[in-house]
C-alpha cells in the first residue's frame, strides 16, 4: 500500500517509475481525482456543520423571543439529510480510493533494469560448472518415475491433474532436503517456526496478495480463510498490526511450509513433473528489519540462499529481475536459477525480494525509532530453498547411467549414512 501524500507530492516520478512495470498509469489520475473530490466534500461536510451551528443559535434565539421557527428547523432538517447523503458519498469515495491503492504495485528500485520479460532479466553471478556426462541425462520425471519413487498417476487420481505421490527414498530425500535447509539457516541466526498452514484474507492483504491475485489462491469454501500460497504470507504477518520497540529487530525466521498454487494463467506450462504443481514444499526465509537495515539483510538473505546450492554443489546464476518481471510487492529480487541437464537449462530456484515498507504498510507493522517516531519496517522473503525444486536438480545432476542416484554429501547424516537410492 502507497502513502498517498507521497503519490500526490512526487506524481511524476511514481508515473514514470510504475510506467516501467507497464503498470496502467491511468489509475494514477483517478487516485488523484478521487482524493480532490473526498477533499471537496469534507470541506462542503465542514461548511455545513458550522452553518447548522449558527442556525441552531438562531432557533434557539427565535424560540426565546416567541418567534416561529419552523422555517429554520426545516432548512435544519433539510441540511442534516443533505450531509448524511454528503457522508455516504465521501465513504464511497474513500472505499474506491483505497481499493485502487491497493492495486498499485510496489515502487522498483533504481538500480532494477528496465524490460519486458524474463528475458531481460540480467545476469549478476554464476557459480558451478554443469556437470559433463558420458550418457545422455533424463530429467527429473522420468528418473522418478523409472526409480518407481514419483507416482504422478495416482496423485492424478487421488486429487487431480499436478498432484504426486513421493514414495520410498525421495520421500526420505525431500524430508532431507528440508531439515538440512532449516538446519543450515538456523547456523546463521534465522528462528525455526512452524506457521499456520491456513491464512485469512487480512493477512493476504498484508503480504500483497489480495486483493489482486485471488484467483491463484485456494479459498476455504464458507469461510474467510485460504491455504498458504508460501509461508512468507503467515510469518510476515508475525508482527501485523503491532507497534514495537526497535530493538526487537531485526526478526530474522525459517519456516517449512506446504505451498498451495491455483497456477491460474500457467495452463500448458511445465506441466510434467515437479517443476509447477499445485502443492509444493518450501523452506522460507523472512526478515522484519529496520528500514536502514534492509539493503544489507538482502544481500545476507541472497549469500544464505546461494550457501544451500553451494553445499549441495548444485551449479546456479543469480539474476536482477527487470521492470515487468518482478513481483507485485517486491522493490528488488533476486532469483537463484539452479541448473538442470534433462531439461537443459537454469530454472529457478528461489526469488529474493526485498519488499521495502510496501507490505508493512499494508499490515501496519511498525517499530518506534531513536526518535521515538513510530515508522514502518522494512520486510523481505526468499526461498531457500523450494524444496521440491531442489529435489529435482538433485535427480538430474547426481543421476547415472544405471538410473540410480548419488546422495550428495551433506545430506546423507539426513538420510541414515545411505549414499546412493536405486530402484527397490
Amino acid at each position: 500500500m502507497h502513502d498517498i501524500k507521497f503519490i500526490l507530492e512526487n506524481f511524476a516520478e511514481v508515473q514514470k517509475n510504475l510506467g516501467q512495470r507497464a503498470f496502467d498509469i491511468k489509475v494514477l489520475d483517478r487516485v488523484k481525482t478521487l482524493n480532490e473530490e473526498r477533499k471537496s466534500i469534507i470541506t462542503k461536510v465542514e461548511t455545513q456543520q458550522a452553518k447548522l451551528k449558527q442556525m441552531a443559535k438562531e432557533i434557539g434565539a427565535a424560540k426565546k423571543q416567541g418567534q416561529d421557527a419552523s422555517n429554520l428547523m426545516a432548512q435544519v432538517a433539510a441540511a442534516k439529510q443533505e450531509m448524511e447523503q454528503d457522508a455516504q458519498l465521501r465513504e464511497a469515495k474513500e472505499n474506491e480510493l483505497q481499493n485502487l491503492l491497493a492495486t498499485i504495485p510496489n515502487l522498483i528500485a533504481p538500480d532494477v533494469p528496465y524490460g519486458e520479460s524474463d528475458k531481460d532479466n540480467k545476469e549478476i553471478a554464476r557459480w558451478g560448472e554443469p556437470r559433463q556426462f558420458s550418457f545422455k541425462p533424463l530429467d527429473h520425471a522420468a528418473l522418478g518415475e523409472n526409480l518407481g519413487m514419483l507416482d504422478f498417476e495416482r496423485g492424478a487420481k487421488i486429487t487431480g491433474a499436478r498432484f504426486v505421490f513421493y514414495r520410498q527414498d525421495l520421500a526420505r530425500l525431500e524430508r532431507a532436503l528440508t531439515n538440512f535447509m532449516l538446519e543450515e539457516h538456523a547456523k546463521v541466526g534465522y528462528e525455526e517456526v512452524i506457521p499456520p498452514f491456513i491464512a485469512n484474507a487480512d493477512s493476504l492483504y498484508g503480504t500483497g496478495q489480495l486483493p489482486k491475485f485471488a484467483e491463484d489462491l485456494f479459498k476455504v469454501e464458507g469461510r474467510p480463510w485460504y491455504l498458504v500460497p508460501t509461508a512468507e504470507v503467515p510469518v510476515t504477518n508475525f508482527k501485523r498490526g503491532e507497534l514495537f520497540p526497535a530493538s526487537e529487530l531485526p526478526y530474522k525466521f525459517c519456516a517449512y511450509t506446504p505451498c498451495f498454487r491455483s497456477e491460474a494463467g500457467s495452463y500448458g506450462k511445465d506441466t510434467r513433473g515437479l517443476i509447477r504443481l499445485h502443492q509444493f514444499n518450501k523452506v522460507e526465509m523472512v526478515n522484519i528489519v529496520k528500514a536502514e537495515d534492509s539493503i544489507a539483510a538482502h544481500e545476507a538473505m541472497i549469500k544464505e540462499a546461494e550457501h544451500i546450492l553451494e553445499a549441495l554443489n548444485l551449479p546456479y546464476r543469480a539474476v536482477v529481475l527487470c521492470s515487468q518481471d518482478i513481483g507485485f510487492s517486491a522493490r528488488k529480487c533476486v532469483d537463484l536459477e539452479v541448473w538442470l541437464p534433462g531439461m537443459g537449462n537454469y530454472r529457478e530456484i528461489s526469488s529474493i525480494s526485498n519488499c521495502w515498507d510496501f507490505q508493512a504498510r499494508r499490515a501496519q507493522i511498525r517499530y518506534r525509532n531513536e526518535a521515538g517516531k513510530p515508522v514502518f519496517a522494512h520486510t523481505l522473503n526468499g526461498s531457500g530453498l523450494a524444496v521440491g525444486r531442489t529435489l529435482v536438480a538433485v535427480l538430474e545432476n547426481y543421476q547415472e547411467e544405471d538410473g540410480s542416484i548419488t546422495i550428495p554429501p551433506v545430506l546423507r547424516p539426513y538420510m541414515g549414512g545411505q549414499e546412493v537410492i536405486r530402484k527397490k
